[in-house]
């Protein structure tokens, strides 16, 4: 018998410990379907995004669980499912059967991967498509790229901060910017901080070449930071914050998954400036043209 424990979302209710977002009823909806029918390939497609809103704590182990009954039949069953305190619960059993090899969902699962990944690097614009040749240029040969011929004005008549992110599996593989720039273009700023988010984050191991295949890029462009007075003046839809104590300094950019409140984005900014909760500081903020 193998057991696959963990929570749906968290956040189902207002009044729960995590609060309400609207992923979370999406989510355990979307579990609880597969749960009962057996489906285990919307199981294992579940955006990463949603799952990330919802803030779920099982979806692994589901997989995991769905991978042990690979190419065989399942008997579905569905015993329960609720969300009394604001967090989901489920009880489901699955009664392996026959060998199926049309229940490859693994292999059905890598191919839908695959043809989403091909689908985003066909729509790359010119910011995405230069982040992603600089790090991959930089992985394979271990030199930095030269900018590429008949790049657009706007990358390189004129200069800006700029942030790159890196995901793999749908969670951040590096993440690296500058707020203000220090290269000669918004090209030149782009070119060093994809290498840099993908080499030189410190919470991650340096991006592998076998990896490249696998990378989604985002590009967020910054406007000039301005001091506010509160944290009333800010927006996390909207803006980014800078928080500055002295020569240490934590920047969150605007509109990330799980952050809802001005006040854990401001909190998530101090612990990365390494600022004490209890400190003072200032507060600056900015917008972001976002490349995805």
């Amino acid at each position: 018998m193998l057991v696959a424990s963990g929570d749906l979302s968290h956040k189902l209710k207002a009044d729960g410990p995590y609060g309400f977002d609207p992923a979370g009823p999406v989510f355990d909806q979307r579990m609880g379907n597969c749960f009962k029918t057996g489906d285990f390939l919307q199981l294992m497609t579940t955006p990463a995004e949603l799952a990330d809103s919802a803030a779920e704590c099982g979806l692994r182990s589901f997989w995991i669980m769905a991978g042990a009954l690979d190419r065989h039949r399942a008997q579905a069953k569905l015993l329960a499912q609720e969300g009394p305190f604001g967090v989901g619960y489920a009880v489901a059993v699955f009664e392996p059967g026959e060998y199926d090899e049309s229940r490859n969902i693994g292999e059905q699962a890598a191919k839908l991967f695959r043809e989403e990944i091909e689908r985003r690097r066909s729509r790359e614009d010119a910011y995405l498509a230069l982040a992603r040749y600089s790090l991959e240029h930089y992985v394979r040969t271990g030199r930095r790229a030269a900018l590429p011929e008949n790049l657009p004005a706007e990358l390189t008549g004129q200069k800006a901060g700029a942030f790159v992110s890196i995901k793999k599996d749908g969670q951040l593989r590096g993440c690296i910017g500058t707020i203000l720039p220090v290269r000669e273009s918004l090209a030149e700023e782009i070119l060093y901080n994809a290498v840099s988010a993908g080499t030189g984050d410190p919470r991650f191991s340096p991006v592998r070449e076998d990896e490249l295949q696998d990378l989604i890029y985002d590009v967020d462009v910054l406007s000039v930071p301005e001091p506010i007075e509160g944290i009333e003046q800010l927006d996390t839809k909207r803006y980014g914050v800078i928080v500055e104590a002295g020569s240490r300094r934590g920047l969150l950019l605007p509109d990330l998954a799980g952050v809802d409140t001005v006040e854990q984005q401001v909190e998530i900014a101090r612990k990365k400036g390494n600022i004490g909760p209890h400190e003072a500081v200032n507060l600056w903020r900015f917008t972001v043209t976002r490349h995805i």
